[in-house]
Formats: C-alpha cells, structure tokens, sequence
C-alpha cells in the first residue's frame, strides 16, 4: 500500500512525545514490510524539509503553531505527485479536519482527546479554542474509521457518538531498549519520566514528597525529562524545602533513561488524562512498578494490584500512602516488578504494526472509493 500519515511531528521534532513515539515505531516497521509509508510534519529549527527515517520519507511543511492551515495545501501537492492507498490521520491536540478534504479511505489514529484537562494546560481561550475543535472534530470525523490506543478512548469515542468501527492499536515497548538490569539505588528512589507540562500534574508528587519522606527519609525524587513547565515545578520545589530530594534531569539520551529507570524503585504518573501511559509500559519493562492516578488510560496501563496502585487523581494524601507502602515493603515492591515485567512483555511494536496493516488493509478494501466530501460528514 502506499500511505499518507499526517502527524503534528515527528520523531525528531524536539517536542515528539508518545503520540510520535507510537506512530514511528509502527509505521517504520509497516514500511520495512514492504509498504510505501509518507509522514506529513510541521517544520522545526534545523530540521530539512524531507528526509528518509527508518524507512518513512518525512516531508515537512508549516510551522508547529501553524500546521493545521498548511495540511490541505500540502496535502494536495503530495497527492499530485502521486496516488495513495489510504490517509491516517493521527489526531493529536488540533484536529486537521481531514474528513472535508482527503479524497482517499481515511483512518483516525487517536490517543486521547484532551476535553475538559486542557484548560489545566493553559488559560481559559486558548483551552475554549482546543476544546470546541475537538467537539467540531466529534461531529466531523463520527463516520471515519478510527484506531485507539486504549479501552478507555474507545469508550470515550463512543460516548461522544462515534459510530464507526474502532479498533484497538494499542502502545507497546522495545524489550531490547527497555529492560531489566543496572542496579538498584541504594536508598529510596521515586522516578516521574515524561514531558513537563501543566496538565500532567506533577505538582502532587511534589506535594506527596514531603508526607513520603515523613515515613521514609531518605527517599529522594528524579524528575527525568524537560518541558515548558519545568521552572514552575522547580520553585514550587524550593518553596516546599525539597531541593536535597529531588533532582531535574532535563532532557536525557535513552541511555540515561532507562539507567534511570532500572535505578528507581517505583515510577509515578500523576496526570488526569493520558491516552494510555507509555512511560508505564518503560518502567514497568525496566521491572519498576507505578503508582498513577486512576485517569482515563492510565487505568488500562496499569494493572491496579498487580502491576501497581492505582489512587483517585489529585488526592494527595493518597498517593503519598501509596508511594509509602511500596517504598517500605520490598516483597510487595518486587512481586509487583515482576509482574510488571511480564505485562510489558505482552505488548510488542511487531505485533502492533501488524495489526495497523490488518485494519488498513480491511478499511482499503471496503473503502476503495473516495471518501466523499466535507458535507457528507456533516450531515
């Protein structure tokens, strides 16, 4: 087949987080079966405008901000130099409205729609903004066929009036990058990794730190990543008196990474929403248990009990318990790693991106006519 994926960025672009993650590992491995893959991308600082990466030819246009407007026009160049099989749109953040202009069977890869955690994000009209285009978005994209990352998108999807089918076409973790090893932490631990962004709410764990260290005083906190949140997180830091706990990597190489995971002795998540939690997936690969709030996806990556706790989001106090009990009682601690273990094991990007061929394929074949217009999605 030959594809067209439309994507905000790629996996070089230095804001890329899961989203691309997820669309890198599985479309380069469908390219490597023999299909033609394009990724259409916004632009970043030192980026060229095309290259080939693992497979997919990356054809950039528009900047971050900006790349919705240039999608159509883009779209329409690509699509004169040649004819694809089918278009997926991996819906993140502001949707391309696809539905009014791709000629072709379209796909909708979502992970989660941010909904009402977007005004956690930012001020009130730029949240109004992001929170209307995805509700127009409901409306316009209800008979495309999408693939979710999650049960609890997909049932998201359903309660907003998706009627099209809705496939699965979860996460999963490279058990030759991600894996257990290295040594322990001699004292404590506690690891949050993933991009600092408002809406993740790392500030309870900053907030639980305290009570945590009540009970266990030498536990210390790495905050492994960098994002435009980090100052914020920083002072709140020294405002609580943590700066001998706690430790801000910024942005590390994989490498460092995964030592800081195979280091830690449990991994949090605080956020209220994600589409699944890949840096579950990470840590539980690195035999690291997590402690996450019980949001939307982080319920499906976290197997409450067994692989980890899970505690209703912004309880504090709660997630401080949590955070103690694992810390102080090793046999559970390691049960749990275990566990962790196999339950990442089960979730492989070759299986993934069989499974993304399988629903192209089917939607291609039911689909070989043109999608129709922007009326008929309306209607």
């Amino acid at each position: 087949m030959r594809i067209l994926v439309i994507n905000w960025q790629d996996i070089r672009n230095p804001f890329s987080g899961g989203a691309e993650v997820h669309c890198h590992e599985i479309f380069s491995r469908v390219a490597a079966m023999g299909h033609q893959v394009t990724l259409l991308c916004s632009t970043f600082p030192g980026a060229p405008r095309e290259e080939i990466l693992d497979g997919i030819r990356i054809i950039r246009s528009g900047s971050r901000l900006l790349f919705n407007y240039a999608v159509p026009a883009a779209y329409r160049r690509l699509r004169r130099e040649q004819v694809y099989d089918i278009v997926i749109d991996d819906l993140n953040k502001i949707p391309f409205y696809s539905p009014c202009f791709v000629r072709e069977p379209l796909l909708t890869i979502v992970h989660h729609l941010f909904g009402k955690s977007i005004f956690i994000e930012t001020s009130f009209f730029p949240a109004a903004y992001v929170w209307l285009a995805e509700r127009l978005a409901v409306r316009l994209y209800r008979h495309t066929s999408f693939a979710v990352v999650s049960e609890s998108t997909r049932q998201e999807l359903l309660r907003l009036g998706i009627r099209a089918s809705i496939d699965l076409l979860p996460n999963a973790v490279d058990p030759v990058r991600y894996h257990a090893g290295g040594s322990k932490s001699a004292t404590p631990l506690i690891c949050h990794l993933g991009r600092l962004k408002r809406y993740k709410s790392v500030e309870h764990l900053l907030q639980a730190l305290p009570r945590v260290r009540q009970a266990v005083p030498q536990a210390k906190l790495v905050v492994v990543g960098d994002g435009d949140h980090r100052a914020a997180l920083e002072a709140l830091t020294a405002e609580l008196g943590l700066g001998e706990a706690v430790q801000f990597t910024g942005k590390v190489s994989h490498e460092e990474k995964v030592q800081w995971l195979q280091r830690s002795w449990v991994a949090v998540n605080p956020s209220p929403k994600e589409g699944w939690g890949l840096t579950v997936i990470e840590a539980n690969a690195c035999g690291v248990p997590v402690v996450a709030a019980d949001s939307p996806g982080l319920r499906d990556s976290v197997r409450a009990g067994e692989t980890g706790l899970l505690y209703p989001y912004g309880e504090v106090e709660q997630l401080a318990a949590d955070l103690i009990r694992l810390l102080q009682e090793a046999p559970l601690r390691e049960k749990m790693g275990a566990a962790a273990r196999v339950w990442a094991g089960s979730f492989t990007w070759d299986h993934s991106a069989r499974q993304a061929v399988e629903i192209m394929e089917r939607l291609y074949r039911s689909r070989g006519g043109p999608a129709g217009g922007c009326s008929e999605h309306i209607l």
